[in-house]
């Protein structure tokens, strides 16, 4: 188990502040954000590369704040693999390893796994971004190490390869048992491997959760901005059940979940999410359980995959929909086309 404890580094004009995480012993654990917050600071200070200024750094219980690297049994892998090119592949992964007597045995069974046996006697100049970083990988792995550190891995790699690599990355850690620290600004790459996800944001981790719990409870408006959640609003109180979002009442299922506003030092809700996937655009009313119905203009539209998201004004609040191209045609969707938007009062959920 990894545990970081108050852990600050000041380098230049950057800071990271106050870094508190905790890696369980065999997790996929995604450390998620944008360029420049310091996910890669945060990688070689538990690398041992970097030392920080303040805090403590412990592994199964053990201090290794000032351990040097070498003596911390972990292994980093970065983005531009850094392979030696005069190096055949095989070459390249038992590198480190050539004083072991099984290195031969160790070199073949990790070529295996990781599916780089046809390219042992070939170089770097001659593989695939993809097979490159296999091979990166392979070298980190023949190290035995007990936790294996991944700093942007598939970002170099184009869309199809990324999607390859990831189901590999799954199939690899099952095989491998071990924790894995995967570094990256991908929010797709975050929610199809992570165990759990710390989003980092100017220097500090905003919150851990399982990427169920991120969607579901964001612990702040920067989170729900950074991780593209639509329909995220300020609201106020008004009465037993119900809140107000810009000029709508809006129905809500939870009351407990609506105490008043932030107001001093009191706590409460300030903002509620819609899932787009979960409003119901339609020519005009229509008899439904959902408490939620408002008529409004069709502002613009965009592309999302398979699926369209529909930006709709509500006396003001613009929701964000996601329908199929079929109701799409249906609807008849035009700029300033009337619809109404429909949704439950189970599908407001707050923080």
């Amino acid at each position: 188990m990894l545990e970081l404890r108050s852990i600050t580094k000041r380098l230049g004009d950057f800071e990271m502040r106050e870094v508190n995480l905790r890696i369980e012993h065999g997790e996929y654990f995604i450390l998620l954000g944008p360029s420049g917050v310091g996910k890669t600071v945060l990688i070689e200070t538990i690398a041992g590369l970097i030392r920080p200024d303040t805090g403590t750094i412990l592994w199964q219980g053990s201090d290794i704040t000032i351990s040097p690297p070498e003596t911390r049994r972990f292994a980093v892998v970065y983005q531009d693999c850094a392979l030696f090119p005069h190096m055949t592949v095989a070459a390249n992964v038992v590198y480190g390893l050539r004083s072991r007597a099984d290195a031969r045995e160790r070199l073949l069974r990790t070529a295996e796994m990781m599916g780089i046996s046809h390219l042992l006697g070939r170089y770097p100049h001659g593989l695939s971004g993809g097979e490159q970083q296999r091979v990166a990988i392979a070298r980190a792995l023949m190290t035995d190490p007990e936790l294996l550190l991944l700093d942007e891995p598939l970002s170099s790699l184009d869309a199809k390869t990324r999607r390859q690599f990831r189901a590999e990355l799954k199939r690899i850690h099952r095989e491998f048992g071990a924790a894995v620290l995967h570094v990256t600004h991908d929010m797709e790459e975050a929610m199809s491997l992570g165990d759990r996800i710390g989003v980092m944001l100017d220097g500090r981790i905003h919150q851990c959760g399982t990427p169920e719990e991120l969607f579901r409870k964001p612990s702040s408006r920067e989170v729900a901005d950074f991780l593209g959640m639509r329909n995220v609003f300020p609201v106020s109180y008004v009465s037993e059940g119900i809140c107000r979002a810009g000029d709508l009442e809006v129905h809500v299922a939870e009351t407990p979940l609506f105490p008043p506003l932030v107001r001093g030092d009191e706590r409460g809700v300030t903002h509620v999410w819609i899932r787009p996937e979960e409003i119901v655009l339609s020519k005009g009313r229509f008899d439904s359980s959902a408490r939620n119905q408002f008529n409004g203009q069709v502002v613009d539209w965009e592309h999302s995959g398979t699926l369209l998201v529909i930006h709709v004004s509500c006396r003001g609040l613009v929701l964000s929909a996601l329908i199929t191209y079929a109701s799409f045609t249906e609807l008849a969707i035009q700029p300033g086309a009337e619809v109404y938007a429909t949704f439950k009062s189970s599908s407001v959920h707050a923080f």
